[in-house]
C-alpha cells in the first residue's frame, strides 16, 4: 500500500510475514531529481517485491536514491543492501554499525555474549539454539558491510523542501535516530513511538539501563512540536504526547508486576518472565514460539535492571546464576 501523507512524502507499507509486527512503514520523500528513502524492510523476498513494485509505481530511481536507517533491526535495515547503489547515501549511525561492520567469527562472538547473559540471568541453555536459529535478526538483517555515511544528533539532511534533522533517542536499540522537520512539525519516529504496539525494550550490550534512556528520550521528544508523527509499525494517528503518557503507564505497569512478583521471595529473571502481561495470542508462556520467549525476557530483563539501578531490588548471585529480591 502507498498513501501520500504530506506532499512529496509517501508511506510504503511493506509485509513482514509470520512477524507479529505485520508490516513496516517505510517512508520515501521526493526532492528535485532525488530520493530518500527512510527504512527498507527485511532482507527477505516478500519485502523485496513489495519495494520493488511501490517504488516503480513512484518512479523512483534508485541511483538518485539515498537511505537513511532509524536503527538496527533487520525490518528496518535489512533491505539496504539490496536497494543499494554505487552514487547512494546510506545514513546511520555509527554504535549501531560497528555492531554489524565486523568479520562474521566476531558477529558469531557478539550473539555468544548476549547468550552467556542471558543464561547468568536463567534463560535456559535448551532453549537459545532455538531462539536465535529463528531471530530476524540474524536471519533477515542482509549484508552488514555497507558504506555507510555516518550521522549523529544535530546533523541535517535536506531533500526538496524537507529539512530533517537527526534526533538520537536510544531505548529501543542502542542508538536509535528519529528525523524531525521543525518547520513542518513532522517527526520520523522510527520504533521510539508506535501507536498500536509498544516497542521492544530490551537489553543491549551497548546501552546501560536501556529503559532509562527510553524514558528520558520519551520525555524529550514530548517537548517538541510534532504535527505529524511517523512510526515505523501500524497506524499513523496524532498527539504524540498522549501517546507517550500511556507508553510510560505501560512501562510503570511492567515495573509494577516484576516487584509484585518479587513479593513471593527472589527469583531469577527467566521465572518472571512468564508473570508479565504479554500481549501475544498464545494459552500460555510456554506455548510461545522461541523467539518470543528471547524478546520476552530481554525486556524482562530490561526492566529488572532498570529496577536494580533505582534501588528497588537486588541481584544475588546463586552458582553462577544471578535472582533478585525486593530490597526492604
Amino acid at each position: 500500500m502507498i498513501e501520500e501523507v504530506n506532499k512529496n512524502l509517501f508511506r510504503i507499507e511493506i509485509p513482514l510475514p509470520h512477524n507479529p509486527l505485520k508490516s513496516l512503514n517505510s517512508y520515501l520523500i521526493k526532492g528535485d531529481g532525488r530520493f530518500v528513502l527512510i527504512d527498507t524492510g527485511m532482507n527477505r523476498q516478500e519485502c523485496l517485491d513489495a519495494m520493488t513494485t511501490a517504488l516503480k509505481k513512484l518512479e523512483v530511481d534508485l541511483t538518485k536514491t539515498d537511505f537513511f536507517i532509524t536503527h538496527v533491526h533487520s525490518d528496518h535495515l535489512g533491505l539496504a543492501a539490496t536497494l543499494l547503489t554505487p552514487s547512494s547515501k546510506i545514513y546511520f549511525n555509527e554504535i549501531e554499525a560497528k555492531i554489524l561492520d565486523v568479520p562474521q567469527e566476531e558477529l558469531n562472538a557478539y550473539w555468544q555474549l548476549i547468550s552467556d547473559k542471558f543464561a547468568q540471568f536463567g534463560f535456559p541453555a535448551a532453549e537459545t539454539e532455538g531462539a536465535l536459529s529463528r531471530h530476524p535478526g540474524r536471519r533477515y538483517s542482509g549484508n552488514a558491510k555497507l558504506p555507510y555515511t555516518y550521522v549523529k544528533e544535530g546533523d541535517l539532511i535536506s531533500i526538496g523542501d524537507y529539512f530533517l534533522r537527526c534526533i538520537e533517542t536510544p531505548g529501543h536499540s542502542p542508538c536509535h535516530c528519529c528525523l524531525y522537520d521543525e518547520q513542518k512539525k513532522i517527526l520520523f519516529a522510527g520504533d521510539h513511538i508506535l501507536f498500536d504496539i509498544t516497542p521492544n525494550i530490551s537489553y543491549w550490550v551497548e546501552l546501560e539501563n536501556s529503559l532509562k534512556h527510553y524514558l528520558i528520550n520519551l520525555d524529550r521528544v514530548a517537548k517538541m512540536d510534532v504535527q505529524l508523527l511517523l512510526p515505523g509499525h501500524r497506524r499513523l494517528l496524532n498527539n504524540h504526547r498522549r501517546r507517550i503518557e500511556e507508553l510510560k503507564a505501560h512501562h510503570s505497569e511492567r515495573l509494577n508486576e516484576i516487584m509484585t512478583q518479587l513479593e513471593e521471595g527472589e527469583k531469577s529473571v527467566y521465572e518472571i518472565t512468564p508473570f508479565i502481561t504479554w500481549d501475544i495470542k498464545c494459552d500460555s508462556f510456554d506455548d510461545l514460539p522461541p523467539q518470543q520467549k528471547w524478546f520476552a525476557f530481554g525486556e524482562t530483563l530490561a526492566h529488572v535492571l532498570y529496577l536494580e539501578a533505582e534501588g528497588k531490588i537486588k541481584g544475588h548471585a546463586h552458582n553462577g546464576k544471578i535472582k533478585f529480591s525486593r530490597v526492604s
